[in-house]
């Protein structure tokens, strides 16, 4: 008995530490909209270089791309199944809807099925890899990280859920709207269970407007400015920040440039893997 009691607290250290820090590299993935097809490229210029998250959070467009990866997909078989499916055509996105009492313009029909062909468990419990999904609560205000539980699928309709865009996700009584409304950048999630964090922000911030020429191009503006804000403590608990930056080139509703969006977060990810050869190192070491 004695011997058993000895052991255990020798050992108790070791269990306490894997409990605080369970993995090496964990990467969170911003919302984004059609921006966001640069983290499948940021994940392929990743794995092309060893670096392979086993943790991951995500928002909004970050969460979709973020399941697929963390289901077992390779980035080059997200690459290919959201190219199959014509995710390059909004009309393979937008379904809009009119009805009595409706909490958007578009519903994600066409998402939902996409989502249930290629997560058919429709569990967190069922991926390979943790993932913490953003999103946000409007019955409580608040943002809320959900990581277990059946409902994959709706929660990551919910974190995707661009307000007024596509319709509002209801559950339990609760109404919620895509996660980057108070938390675009979820990295607070996983910043305790992983040693390296990467973050990657497709949408930071562009250089100040001092003449705006109609109210889409203010409400954009406006929007990317409260996005870019809640994203700051996120950002800053990254040890490792890549920003494959679009400036006014493209917007979250730029689906027909997909080839070019994911281009661009590879060509980032290399030359800052480039640059910054600690990434790789920390990555690897035990």
């Amino acid at each position: 008995m004695l011997q058993r009691f000895l052991c255990s607290m020798l050992l108790l250290p070791v269990f306490l530490s894997a409990a605080g820090q369970q993995h090496k590299v964990g990467i969170v993935l911003s919302g984004g909209g059609a921006l966001g097809f640069a983290h499948i490229g940021v994940l392929q210029a990743l794995e092309e270089s060893g670096i392979r998250p086993t943790i991951i959070a995500g928002a909004s467009m970050g969460s979709l791309v973020g399941a697929l990866y963390a289901s077992g997909m390779s980035p080059l078989e997200i690459y290919h199944v959201a190219k199959g499916n014509h995710f390059d055509h909004s009309s393979s996105i937008l379904a809009p809807i009119i009805k009595r009492g409706q909490l958007g313009i578009s519903s994600q029909k066409k998402v939902d099925q996409f989502l249930r062909v290629h997560l058919p468990h429709n569990s967190f419990d069922s991926l390979k890899l943790p993932l913490y999904v953003s999103v946000t609560n409007l019955t409580t205000n608040k943002s809320e990280f959900i990581s277990t539980g059946d409902n994959l699928i709706p929660y990551l309709l919910a974190s995707s859920a661009i307000p007024v865009v596509f319709e509002a996700v209801e559950m339990d009584s609760m109404i919620y709207v895509d996660g980057g409304v108070l938390n675009n950048f979820p990295a607070q999630a996983i910043r305790k269970k992983c040693r390296v964090l990467i973050g990657v922000d497709v949408t930071p911030n562009f250089e100040d407007s001092d003449h705006l020429t109609g109210i889409i191009e203010m409400l954009g503006h406006t929007l990317h400015t409260l996005v870019h804000n809640n994203s700051i403590p996120g950002r800053q608990l990254c040890n490792h920040l890549i920003e494959p930056n679009f400036g006014k080139e493209y917007s979250v509703m730029s689906f027909k440039f997909f080839e070019e969006i994911y281009q661009h977060g590879y060509t980032v990810t290399k030359a800052y893997l480039a640059e910054h050869p600690s990434l790789v190192k920390q990555a690897k070491t035990n």
